[in-house]
């Protein structure tokens, strides 16, 4: 296989929240598309955490593209001159009021929907958290924090009650962790 060249580029709006372009390919076949659009979205952080007492966090909030709410792990991006792991950091403090002495775990970096999109989400595992200050919320957030223990969320993941792809995603990466490494955080 081969890759598509690209013809030409355009952005048809470029915003602090993502750009979108739209380009002009040829495939490998000669044939040509002319109107492609790729979605720039920034990258993004999100982290399984786990407390002290092994429970796992997970926020609620309203995401008005869906018009629903929905349970999630804590997420963001990085802001200017952040890594990735500091981003994290940060966002689990701001939106639930958690830290740890534990340095968060790498557990994967994913494209997010290769196919429009053009952004990573890394995930991470945060053991040991506690909280140690209230929330650090956007004016535009409105968070509820949830603890909730492994099974309680295995079950909610098959039931339908969690769908958003990527807290399921990062909550069976971190049992295989755990699993592989043999830490017993399940309480």
């Amino acid at each position: 296989m081969q890759k598509w060249k690209t013809i030409a580029s355009n952005y048809i709006y470029q915003t602090p929240f993502g750009n979108l372009r739209k380009e002009t390919c040829e495939l490998p076949n000669g044939k040509v598309i002319e109107d492609y659009y790729v979605h720039e979205y920034p990258n993004w952080v999100n982290a399984i955490v786990i407390t002290t007492k092994g429970q796992i966090v997970l926020v609620n909030q309203y995401r008005h593209a869906a018009r629903d709410f929905f349970l999630e792990i804590p997420a963001g991006k990085a802001e200017r001159g952040e890594s990735q792991q500091q981003a994290i950091v940060r966002e689990v403090k701001e939106e639930t009021g958690m830290t740890s002495s534990s340095e968060p775990i790498l557990l994967s970096e994913s494209k997010v929907n290769p196919a429009i999109q053009d952004n990573t989400v890394t995930t991470y595992l945060i053991t040991g958290a506690m909280t140690t200050s209230e929330q650090f919320l956007d004016d535009t957030e409105e968070i509820d924090i949830n603890l909730f223990n492994f099974d309680e969320v295995e079950n909610m993941i098959h039931a339908g009650a969690i769908t958003q792809l990527f807290t399921v995603k990062a909550f069976f990466m971190a049992t295989y962790y755990l699993e592989t490494n043999k830490l017993n955080l399940r309480r």
